[in-house]
């Protein structure tokens, strides 16, 4: 279990790796609202995450190093393993997301979204968001697109393959030191 207020004001996070499915977040953005719920249920995360701020690029950037804090303890938990990968698709398109534990942490992708807009969230945002939680957390993040057109299809895939990794680095090996 992991729980972190961070700098932002109002945000707040609870995470529980290898939860039941009790999932409520609430960014003010609905579509990363919407791509968190399903981070948390493919990478089978407990998550409750609030964000409140004055901007929608505010809530992405206070979301993603809210979640980032909370995830830098389980990635590093006696046993875990500290590393993951996943693909997974989402109707035409198809995502990669690799990762693992960095003292030099950082955000690497191979896609262009910055002329994206879907339901009030711009696709730069979501690049802001993966580089703000990577930083956070304290992760080397390789997110690749492999197929995909559609900006609503590609920003799922993403967010599941990140679920899904993030949910193998936290997992507990047994007879791991």
């Amino acid at each position: 279990m992991a729980s972190d207020e961070t700098a932002a004001p109002r945000s707040s996070v609870h995470l529980v790796p290898s939860g039941g499915g009790d999932i409520h977040v609430e960014t003010g953005v609905t579509v990363l609202d919407r791509l968190l719920e399903q981070f948390a249920l493919y990478g089978r995360f407990d998550l409750t995450l609030a964000v409140a701020s004055d901007s929608a690029e505010a809530q992405v950037i206070a979301s993603g190093r809210a979640l980032g804090a909370a995830l830098a303890e389980p990635l590093r938990a006696e046993g875990a393993r500290g590393n993951g990968a996943g693909y997974i698709p989402s109707a035409e398109a198809l995502a990669h997301v690799a990762l693992d534990l960095s003292d030099d942490p950082c955000f690497n992708s191979n896609f262009d979204l910055s002329a994206a807009h879907i339901g009030g969230l711009g696709g730069d945002l979501a690049v802001r968001f993966l580089r703000e939680l990577a930083l956070a957390a304290g992760i080397v993040l390789h997110v690749r697109l492999v197929e995909g057109n559609d900006t609503e299809h590609v920003l799922s895939a993403i967010f599941k393959a990140l679920g899904v990794a993030l949910g193998m680095a936290c997992s507990v090996e047994r007879g791991r030191p």
